[in-house]
C-alpha cells in the first residue's frame, strides 16, 4: 500500500513539473522564436494591434463591425433573416453613405471571431473620401499612407494584403501634425 502511494506521489510531482512547468515554458519559447512579438500581445496605450479597436466618427479609418470587444469574442450566429443583423448592417451602411463612402462588404460585416484588427487594402482605400473631408488631408496623401501601412499575405500566399487599422490611425495622427 505504501509503495502505491509513494509511486502515485512521484508521478504527481513528475507530471506536475512536466505539464505545469516544462511544457508551457517550452511552448512560450518556441512561440516567441517563431512568431516574435505576437506572443507577448503588444499592448500599447491605445490598445493592441492584435485586436480590433473601436474608432468612431469620420475622422478615423474604421475596421470591421464589432472588432473591438475581446470579451464577446466569437460570431454572433445571426442568420441571413435576422432583424438584428439587418439593423446592424443597415446602420453601418448608412454611416458610410452619409460620409460619401461606398463601403465594401468587409466594412459592414463582422469577422468570425469579432476581433479582426485588419481590413483589406481596398476597404481602407474606399474610406479615403470620408477621412480626407473630415481631416482636410489630401486624398493622395492618405492613399500613400495606406499603401505604406499594408502587410503582405499570410505565409506569402494566403488571403490578401491587409492594413492594421490601429497602426493606420496612429500613422494618421502623425501625418496630421
Amino acid at each position: 500500500m505504501l509503495n502505491a502511494v509513494r509511486r502515485s506521489v512521484i508521478f504527481l510531482i513528475a507530471f506536475g513539473v512536466l505539464l505545469g512547468l516544462i511544457y508551457p515554458v517550452s511552448l512560450a519559447l518556441i512561440g516567441s522564436g517563431l512568431f516574435g512579438s505576437k506572443v507577448t500581445g503588444q499592448i500599447q496605450s491605445s490598445g493592441s494591434p492584435l485586436i480590433g479597436q473601436s474608432f468612431t466618427g469620420p475622422t478615423w479609418f474604421h475596421g470591421r463591425l464589432g472588432s473591438y470587444n475581446a470579451m464577446a469574442s466569437g460570431g454572433t450566429n445571426y442568420g441571413p433573416r435576422s432583424i438584428l443583423l439587418r439593423k446592424e448592417v443597415s446602420a453601418a451602411y448608412a454611416f458610410y453613405h452619409s460620409h460619401g463612402v461606398n463601403p465594401t462588404s468587409q466594412l459592414i460585416t463582422s469577422s468570425a471571431s469579432g476581433l479582426d484588427p485588419s481590413i483589406s487594402v481596398n476597404s481602407a482605400l474606399v474610406q479615403i473620401p470620408m477621412v480626407s473631408a473630415a481631416r482636410g488631408i489630401a486624398p493622395s496623401a492618405l492613399r500613400r499612407l495606406i499603401l505604406s501601412q499594408q502587410s503582405g499575405r499570410d505565409f506569402g500566399f494566403l488571403g490578401e494584403n491587409t492594413v492594421n487599422v490601429l497602426r493606420l490611425n496612429q500613422s494618421l495622427l502623425k501625418l496630421a501634425k
